[in-house]
């Protein structure tokens, strides 16, 4: 798929079929995190793959989110190897684990996987009940599956403030 009509395409999936995501598709969306930047290339992030059962009851426990996804990716960094920026107000542990999702989800929709990124949830709780070492903090969850029928976009999926409104030339 051309790389303008994935990120044209792409939605946030609410309702899953509970066909499996292949293995190939899989490591593809993986991959796709793994090549993603960060901060003087410290590859902070750290993904977990909840397939299971067990671990899916964990997921509905956190979140009321996992919309019956048959995959769940626990998008986590290690708060203890990341860059500091100058001033030391800011570091790179959120954003290069924002960076490594976003890679992720974009390459679900190019291999025909649907997905939904799920930040309703307490990110220590969920630390600490999948039993995550102490250092690595969860930025998302990420549902990865096939909709389910009849499922699609929100009604306001297209709905977008014009560029003039989000851009600003100094």
């Amino acid at each position: 798929m051309e790389f303008k009509d994935v990120i044209k395409n792409r939605y946030s999936c609410k309702k899953y079929s509970d066909r499996q995501v292949e293995p190939e598709k899989l490591d593809y969306i993986l991959e796709a995190g793994r090549l993603a930047p960060t901060a003087k290339n410290l590859q902070e992030q750290h993904i977990y793959v909840i397939q299971t059962p067990e671990m899916l009851a964990k997921v509905d426990a956190l979140t009321p989110c996992r919309y019956g996804a048959p995959t769940i990716v626990v998008v986590a960094f290690d708060s203890k190897n990341v860059f500091t920026y100058p001033g030391g107000k800011r570091d790179s542990g959120v954003e290069d684990a924002t960076i490594v999702a976003t890679h992720m989800l974009l390459a679900a929709a190019d291999a025909g996987v649907d997905s939904c990124w799920l930040n309703f949830l307490d990110p220590e709780i969920a630390a600490k009940e999948l039993g995550l070492p102490e250092n690595e903090e969860v930025l998302m969850f990420m549902d990865l599956g096939y909709a389910a029928e009849g499922a699609g976009p929100l009604p306001n999926h297209t709905n977008r403030k014009a560029l003039e409104e989000t851009v600003t030339y100094l």
